[in-house]
């Protein structure tokens, strides 16, 4: 029986159809809906949204990145899925979607051939905030089917309990003074995933109040010596490999939070999250600068 009814799901898939598929279980039976939508996601950002929204069997492939923990919140779930690889239009529509997610940092010339193959493509541009995260969950689940906006509702109401949860345990906090730098050359300003980090961890990013920059730009290096720096924010394993990679980069070895091993530590993935799972990021950086807002009192014990 369970083969018979994976070859009529085959069938009504290849023809594209829409519809409802009953399927026996066991002694009983069971009627769900199955939407006739095939999405190939070429970002990590969207690797995350279909993976909470989509349905399994809705999912054709995931991105390059997608099984990179350093990229990736969901790089074990992405694990059961196939993945693209890095190349022409065929490495996508071998896949034969129905719809591609991509961003507005991907290759304009392969979205352009996906669509040209008749293909709807979502080129995703909205994600400088939470509040930006939650419009293209809604938005990724429109194309999706009811049954995805239903679980993008869902998830984001849980994330709106745990922003407001972390709100309350960071009242009354003073506010820290932090950096985040890069072996790019660059660091981030105001308009960035970790402005809006800061903004929700109780932090203040001295890259956009004292260096008033705005996005990722070269830092300045002389001013940033006078900066009063009580972190800085860095990615790794530990604090030893963290630092490693700006021993010899000017200014950060001059800099007394460096020398003093002032760091706080979060996993690679949460400096540069664009989905819902950057709430990750404003949780871990949170506890990292004020412990004591997350210490239990003996009755939590």
């Amino acid at each position: 029986m369970n083969a018979l009814n994976h070859g009529i799901r085959g069938q009504l898939w290849s023809l594209g159809l829409v519809g409802l598929i009953g399927v026996l279980l066991g002694g009983g039976s069971a009627l769900y809906a199955t939407e006739s939508v095939r999405i190939v996601s070429q970002t990590v950002g969207t690797d995350e949204i279909v993976l909470a929204i989509a349905e399994p069997e809705q999912i054709a492939a995931l991105s390059h990145l997608s099984r990179h923990v350093a990229y990736s919140a969901v790089a074990k779930e992405a694990a059961a899925y196939a993945q693209i690889e890095l190349g022409d239009a065929e490495t996508i529509l071998k896949y034969e979607p129905t719809l591609v997610l991509g961003a507005d940092y991907s290759r304009t010339e392969l979205l352009d051939q996906i669509e040209r193959a008749g293909v709807r493509v979502m080129r995703l541009s909205d994600y400088g905030s939470l509040a930006a995260a939650y419009r293209t969950l809604r938005l990724v689940a429109k194309a999706i089917g009811p049954h995805a906006e239903a679980k993008a509702e869902a998830l984001i109401g849980e994330s709106q309990v745990r922003v407001h949860r972390l709100e309350k345990q960071l009242e009354g906090v003073t506010l820290v003074n932090v950096i985040a730098p890069s072996t790019y050359g660059v660091i981030g300003g105001d308009q960035t995933t970790f402005q809006d980090m800061c903004d929700h961890s109780g932090a203040i990013n001295l890259a956009t109040t004292l260096g008033g920059l705005v996005g990722h730009q070269a830092p300045p290096v002389e001013r940033m010596l006078t900066w009063p720096i009580d972190f800085v924010v860095l990615a790794g394993p530990s604090v030893d490999e963290a630092l490693q990679p700006y021993a010899k980069l000017p200014p950060y070895p001059y800099l007394a939070v460096v020398q003093e091993r002032r760091v706080a530590l979060i996993e690679p993935y949460m400096l540069n999250s664009v989905s819902h799972y950057r709430i990750d990021g404003y949780e871990a950086l949170a506890r990292a600068l004020h412990p004591e807002a997350f210490a239990m009192t003996k009755g939590e014990e």
